[in-house]
């Protein structure tokens, strides 16, 4: 029964344990760096180191399509018609995840030839995403704080309408004014008719009290003349 090969193996690297398995992994891993990496024999007597190496390589050359792609519209406008822009910007899309895809194959690699051994349902290392997962994780993210902050704005909405609410289903009576004149028409006709009366003798009172002293003592006079023509009235009237 042969080793297992996980998904993302790269074509033409015999699986682990196989007795081509080192000497087609060193060559495939030298047609992923740079050809001048061949002038070293130390990487092809230690594969492990070479494997490190074209680690490193392929991680940079998906972060270099990264930066391009996410720039391509800035550094390139006006050196370039729109169309030609748009047609550099699917060429990183392409390029950035067979790149990607070869950055995986080579961590696959590197852990088999350090002896790890690879068994169905084991969790791999997620691939590093090309210049179009990175655009796409962008537009996710920010869509996720669009959708946080148009979630605030809702709540907050609806905590002031509640208060509305709240305040406009007071009982009226709070208002100023409002039982105070419901009370006074619903009075009896009595009680305001002695009201009247009470009104009426504190004006007369206090109209006196305004008095100039000479009309007081006049007025006076005036009673004592009244009370003493009454008395001789009465006195003839008995006579």
């Amino acid at each position: 029964m042969g080793a297992y090969i996980p998904p993302g193996w790269p074509a033409g690297v015999h699986p682990p344990g196989d007795e081509e398995f080192e000497s087609t992994a060193i060559g495939w891993l030298l047609d992923v760096v740079p050809p001048d990496y061949r002038l070293h024999g130390v990487l092809r007597r230690y594969p492990v180191a070479l494997a490190t190496m074209a680690r490193y390589h392929s991680k940079a050359c998906v972060e270099g399509a990264r930066q391009g792609y996410r720039t391509a519209r800035t550094e390139l406008a006006g050196a370039l018609p729109p169309h030609a822009i748009d047609t550099v910007l699917a060429a990183y899309r392409k390029e950035g995840a067979r790149l990607a895809a070869t950055a995986e194959a080579v961590d696959l690699v590197e852990r088999a030839l350090r002896g790890e051994v690879f068994t169905p349902g084991m969790s791999l290392p997620p691939a590093a995403p090309g210049p179009q997962g990175a655009q796409q994780h962008s537009a996710e993210q920010h869509s996720a704080e669009q959708h946080s902050a148009e979630q605030h704005s809702a709540e907050q909405h609806s905590a002031e309408q509640h208060s509305t609410e709240q305040h406009s289903a007071e009982p009226e009576s709070a208002a100023p004014g409002g039982t105070g004149a419901e009370a006074a028409e619903q009075r009896p006709a009595r009680t305001k008719a002695e009201q009247k009366t009470a009104t009426q003798r504190t004006a007369k009172a206090k109209a006196a009290e305004e008095r100039p002293p000479g009309a007081k003592a006049a007025g006076a006079k005036a009673a004592g003349q009244r009370n003493s023509a009454g008395r001789g009235r009465s006195d003839l009237a008995r006579t």
